[in-house]
């Protein structure tokens, strides 16, 4: 952990120091060579390299050095495989490295809220489990070669309008159970070198100067030692940004606030020593990124290989009617669609990647089909400029000739990037009509998905027979399709999101994206498949739905306490089909009733298993505690509720597969002393001061009219239970003397030691 009082620092003079904690320019630290830190290089993004060239504009997305761009994290997560991601941070790693990069901008952690948010494409999940545990093993990878990873957007970063002023106003147990998680996993397990503060407000409070994120939430809480950087342009005001502990504000900035830092320290406002410990995290950082300094070759052959098979097991087959594919090695195919020869594989904005080579669907499809026929049509213009009919029609022709027709279709970049948010879910009215048209005339129709928010199928999904998709895959993604397709890759991607019928169907439809410099999480912890499964509204594809080329069973499902609130699940799971595939175990737990509102069920554990037909593999998951509690905001503390626990496997977050219960005691918790504020209802519902104070106010009536009373009396108790004793007594008939209140008030903090009688 960084010294406070770092000797380095007191090399330096204020105005030194104070310099040291912005940039020098875009993507590079200030050095003091004197006191041995050197300038720092920060390069987007998370799934590819953005390392500008030299006679780049800063602010030119496209003029960087070529990289490989790995698919993006909404396809990453679609692998729910960590070992996968894992390989693909190691490479982004070495990259890094070859480029002079010292910490490398991401992974993104955020939770797709909302369908609609501009930058989905770059996040895993709308769980935080499989968020946190994916992004656990992208910056482990990246971190194994020496490069610093950073976390972000540091948090409640949910949407792109207005993102850099909106107030993103949550409670604090769905901050807690959704929002927070997958940050730290990643900051407890991976320790990344850096976060990143976000952009918006949290509660009114702008994240880069929100000391409850920042130290204690971060730090204190979750031991992180690392340093905090703006997201580029986030701080607005440098001295409550240093005090909340963002260490580091990108990029430099025409503003002098280094001499705001320094006159708020000469001032009183800022104490020095704070100024101190923030450059001692710098320097800690310099000496942890330049430990393994040198020279590394990088072998972008084998990087776009990786790509490829990274892709090819993020692809997720939603539907496959007739068995329709994988496609047969001859025969005709008609293959239609932009798409197809212009891949769209990865998203607009800061992450832009300019790849080394980009594969086409159709030059690998054509490549793995050699004794096939496959005919091709442009069937759609992404530009506007062509003749969406006579494009059409063409495309009806080849697909009429063809024993499977294949359509390539997706998003445009203009639809969805970094900066805005999408007003809906569908695609182009002339891409539908052309699925449409084909679809009526061909034998067999598959359709392919290249998008990287969730896109609507409710125009043609009836009517094709398969459905692919493909989000974006990367630079090898036209490859990955080829295999997919071709039968070479047996498809074992699962859905991180849920697809929904409808857009007012999604949980934060009514409080997306905000109004009045406002965004209200008015649905709480409900987010994604929580509420669908919760609220019993049908989707499209549920969470965790995906589908195979072979079968597979799974069979003896049980659960095991390891401990009065842990335990493991297992299952036998066997591939019963005649192809080698992989398959993922999922496990759900469905809480008992408690004294917050739960899901009907949610992610717990999850594993991904590969076997060759026949063969058989017990799967164990463990259950920590954090699997059965929930945030209690009573106790600011995480809380197991007493009862019986249900342990769900499940092929999807619908799709219950098998149950079995665990009966756990729960938190033993300090009852709170009753006070005169204390509601009545704690009051009569105390397990000896209630049955006292009954007795008290019956206390000198004949029995009949004191069971009467009391009869009378039910309903109006529960008309006023949640009234205060202070107010309640002066309800009575007859007053309760106060020497028996606080005689009562006492024997309320003994329990659960017997009163006193």
């Amino acid at each position: 952990m960084a010294n406070s009082h770092d000797h380095g620092a007191a090399e330096l003079s204020l105005d030194e120091k104070t310099a040291l904690l912005s940039g020098q320019d875009m993507w590079t630290t200030k050095p003091a060579e004197r006191a041995g830190i050197p300038s720092l290089v920060l390069s987007d993004g998370p799934h590819g390299l953005r390392r500008p060239r030299p006679d780049a504009d800063a602010l030119d997305l496209h003029g960087s050095h070529p990289a490989t761009c790995f698919p993006p994290a909404v396809a990453l997560a679609s692998s729910w495989d960590p070992e996968l991601i894992g390989r693909v941070g190691e490479a982004l790693g070495r990259e890094a490295r070859a480029l002079g990069v010292d910490v490398l901008l991401g992974p993104g952690v955020n939770i797709k809220r909302s369908p609609l948010c501009g930058r989905n494409f770059e996040y895993f999940s709308e769980d935080p489990l499989l968020s946190g545990v994916l992004g656990t093993a992208h910056v482990a990878g990246v971190q194994s070669q020496g490069v610093g990873a950073s976390v972000k957007h540091f948090a409640v970063n949910n949407q792109e309008t207005e993102r850099m002023q909106v107030s993103a106003d949550v409670d604090e147990r769905t901050m807690r159970e959704i929002y927070l998680p997958a940050f730290e996993r990643i900051v407890v397990q991976a320790r990344p070198a850096t976060v990143m503060c976000a952009y918006n407000k949290v509660n009114g409070t702008y994240a880069a100067e929100s000391r409850w994120l920042l130290t204690q939430v971060l730090r204190e809480e979750w031991g992180f030692d690392g340093l905090v950087v703006s997201d580029w342009g986030a701080v607005s005001n440098r001295v409550a940004a240093l005090l909340a502990g963002t260490d580091l504000e990108m990029p430099g900035s025409h503003r002098d606030t280094d001499a705001e830092v320094a006159a708020a320290v000469t001032s009183g406002e800022l104490a020095e020593s704070a100024v101190d410990t923030a450059v001692a995290r710098l320097r800690a950082l310099a000496e942890r990124v330049r430990a393994q300094a040198g020279p590394v070759t990088v072998d972008f052959d084998a990087h776009h290989q990786l790509a490829r098979e990274v892709a090819a097991d993020s692809l997720v087959l939603l539907k496959n009617r007739h068995q329709t594919l994988p496609l047969a090695p001859t025969g005709r195919i008609a293959v239609i669609g932009e798409f197809a020869t212009a891949l769209r594989y990865q998203g607009g904005g800061s992450s832009h990647v300019n790849a080394t080579v980009v594969d086409s669907p159709l030059k690998e499809l054509r490549a793995l089909l050699p004794e096939a026929r496959v005919d091709f049509a442009q069937g759609y213009d992404t530009t506007g400029s062509a003749d969406a009919g006579q494009l059409r029609e063409e495309a009806v022709e080849i697909a009429g000739r063809a024993e499977t027709a294949v359509l390539v279709i997706g998003l445009r970049e203009a639809d969805e990037s970094e900066g805005f948010d999408r007003e809906h879910l569908q695609l182009s009215a002339d891409q539908a009509e052309l699925v449409r048209s084909v679809a009526h005339v061909a034998r067999r129709t598959v359709v392919v998905l290249l998008n990287g928010g969730v896109v609507s199928l409710e125009d043609w999904h009836d009517e094709v027979d398969t459905v692919v998709e493909a989000w974006l895959p990367g630079q090898a993604g036209g490859g990955a399709i080829a295999d997919v397709l071709t039968g070479r890759v047996n498809p074992s991607g699962r859905l991180a999101e849920t697809i929904p019928f409808r857009l007012s169907d999604t949980p934060s439809f009514l409080n997306f994206p905000g109004e009045q410099g406002h965004v209200r999480y008015g649905e709480g912890v409900m987010v994604g498949y929580r509420y669908y499964e919760t609220a019993d509204v049908a989707v499209r594809h549920p969470f965790g739905h995906g589908l195979s080329y072979t079968t597979f069973e799974q069979t003896d499902f049980h659960v095991t306490p390891t401990g009065p609130d842990t335990a493991t699940a297992n299952v036998i799971v066997t591939n019963t089909g005649d192809r080698s595939g992989k398959h993922v175990v999922q496990v759900y737990v469905a809480a008992p009733k408690r004294p917050v509102s739960s899901p009907a069920r949610e992610l717990r554990g999850f594993a991904k298993v590969a076997l060759a037909p026949g063969e058989s593999t017990t799967v164990e998951i463990a259950l920590d505690r954090r699997a059965f509690a929930y945030w209690d905001i009573t106790r600011d503390d995480w809380t197991v509720a007493a009862g019986q626990y249900q342990v769900q496997l499940a092929d999807n977050a619908h799709d219950v597969v098998a149950t079995a219960t665990l009966d756990l005691a729960g938190d033993v918790l300090p009852r709170p002393p009753l006070t005169l504020d204390s509601p009545i209802s704690e009051w009569f519902g105390h397990p000896t001061v209630g049955t006292a104070l009954t007795a008290a106010l019956s206390s000198g009536l004949p029995q009949e009219q004191a069971e009467g009373d009391a009869e009378g009396n039910a309903d109006a108790l529960l008309m006023l239970s949640s009234m205060a004793m202070r107010q309640f007594v002066g309800f009575l008939p007859r007053p309760v003397p106060r020497e028996v209140l606080e005689r009562l008030m006492k024997m309320s903090e003994k329990y659960p030691e017997p009163a006193d009688t």
